[in-house]
């Protein structure tokens, strides 16, 4: 039989079974933008013939990264809201009163390219401009499960004290929805299925109940899935309390919202108990750990979602928090701060995680009937890497394989050779085929330049204590 392409001699890392499903001296054969086989290397070779044969002798193939979780219009501003109390008020809200349409959608390709070039392959945006950003997608050749970010409150939420309850206006929750709308009509499914579409309540404290029931209704009527924060600070819980005497996780049960069609992102502030509810109810949670470490000093629940018997991804957030939108960082975090949290070597092992950025993620997004493991009839999407690099060598395989404690605890990114998405690389050798790497660089900067000039005086006047380590020479 013949297909299109033989990837042969690697270590194939299918992710099927409860494990991480190594073949050693493993082959992949793809035929158009499916898997077409997976099994050693002289099984396939003698049963397939191929266009092209590629050799991926001490490599890794193994699924491409799904990043559950990304706000990437707001990389244009990375680095700007780390080590302080009032990361939202003091450091982002200066910078975003100031920042365009055309500054997001940059910001998005710099974030985008960033992931791909560190294995991520899905990416779940969900950000405003949505359906502009979406074209970075069109145009890098990346998997995307997109969303418009809903609310009903004002561009300058930052200027209201904390405490006080947000305004809400019903013409701006209007303007976002018909957005969201827009996106799924016109693009959901397209790109020979590679965007697909959400609904996007941004908070239960961020949008009257009325909205959150349409929204609601929504994805029942597309059959899709919500993908809204929860419990994600105490700003949020408090807001909650005061508008409707509730906490956030009983409000959303009392409402009907904890099903299977909500991504629950962050529960920072749920208690175990409010965790299991989650769990119990079927709604999947994303974990942040980078993003939740850096801005607020909190380990999210996911250990006791998992043990109550909860679906979990992991997700990077956004650069202005978390600095970097890497999965290799994210699988190394939610490892090592929940051994630190348990005091407990033993929890969270490297496979877990590893699952949680493959098969279990694009589980808990409503994709892994297509992606997430390797495995005849999936997409295509796979990533090389190089295990000839100094971060994953030496590689053992026997009587101890070492090769997936080095994946999460010792690799960093650059590892990744090839990606491949759809059965076509969109990065061969380390080169991005499909989009200018430098140009997009070079953009990102100019429109962050302008941006610091245009908030300059917001920044002066924020109160930040950035400012202070600047003026004493430690930033």
């Amino acid at each position: 039989m013949k297909v299109d392409m033989i990837i042969k001699n690697a270590f194939v890392m299918t992710m099927e079974g409860k494990g991480v499903g190594m073949i050693e001296d493993g082959a992949v054969a793809v035929k158009g933008n499916l898997i077409e086989a997976v099994g050693k290397t002289d099984e396939i070779v003698s049963q397939y013939s191929c266009e092209e044969m590629v050799d991926a002798k001490n490599k890794l193939v193994m699924p491409g990264f799904i990043d559950a979780h990304m706000h990437t219009g707001l990389a244009i501003v990375r680095g700007v809201a780390q080590d302080m109390q009032n990361w939202m008020q003091e450091g982002l809200w200066p910078f975003m009163k100031h920042v365009t349409k055309e500054d997001n959608v940059k910001g998005s390709m710099l974030n985008i390219v960033e992931g791909i070039k560190a294995g991520t392959t899905t990416f779940g945006d969900y950000d405003a401009n949505m359906n502009d950003i979406v074209h970075n997608y069109i145009k890098t050749g990346a998997r995307a499960r997109v969303t418009e970010l809903v609310n009903e409150i004002p561009d300058d939420i930052g200027d209201i004290p904390v405490g006080e309850l947000y305004p809400f206006y019903s013409s701006i929750g209007e303007k976002k929805l018909q957005n969201n709308l827009r996106l799924f009509e016109d693009y959901h499914e397209t790109e020979n299925g590679r965007i697909t579409c959400m609904f996007g309540p941004h908070g239960p404290d961020m949008m009257s109940l009325e909205l959150m029931k349409e929204m609601q209704n929504l994805a029942e009527k597309y059959d899709t899935k919500l993908h809204m924060h929860v419990a994600q600070g105490d700003r949020e819980i408090d807001q909650l309390e005061k508008r409707y005497g509730k906490r956030t996780i009983p409000f959303l049960d009392e409402i009907g919202y904890l099903n299977n069609r909500l991504l629950a992102v962050h529960l920072t502030e749920a208690t175990k108990e409010e965790t299991e509810i989650v769990a119990n109810r079927g709604a999947a949670m994303i974990n942040c750990s980078g993003s939740i470490g850096i801005i607020d000093g909190i380990v999210p629940p996911i250990a006791e979602f998992l043990e109550a018997g909860g679906t979990a991804a992991l997700g990077s957030d956004q650069a202005p928090g978390n600095n970097c939108n890497n999965m290799f960082n994210e699988m190394k975090f939610v490892s090592i701060l929940n051994k630190a949290k348990r005091q407990n070597p033993a929890t969270f092992p490297a496979t877990l995680a590893v699952r949680l950025a493959t098969i279990e993620g694009a589980k808990a997004v409503g994709l892994d009937h297509e992606v997430g493991s390797l495995k005849a009839g999936k997409k295509a999407d796979m990533i090389f890497i190089d295990l000839e690099e100094p971060t994953m060598s030496p590689v053992i395989t026997s009587p101890i394989r070492n090769i997936v404690p080095n994946l999460v605890y010792s690799a960093k990114g650059n590892e990744v050779e090839s990606v491949m998405v759809d059965g076509k690389f969109i990065m061969k050798d380390r080169t991005l085929l499909n989009v200018d790497e430098k140009a997009i660089v070079k953009d990102a900067q100019q429109a962050a330049t302008a941006i610091s000039k245009r908030a300059n005086d917001d920044i002066l006047k924020s109160n930040s204590p950035l400012l202070t380590m600047m003026e004493n020479d430690e930033l």
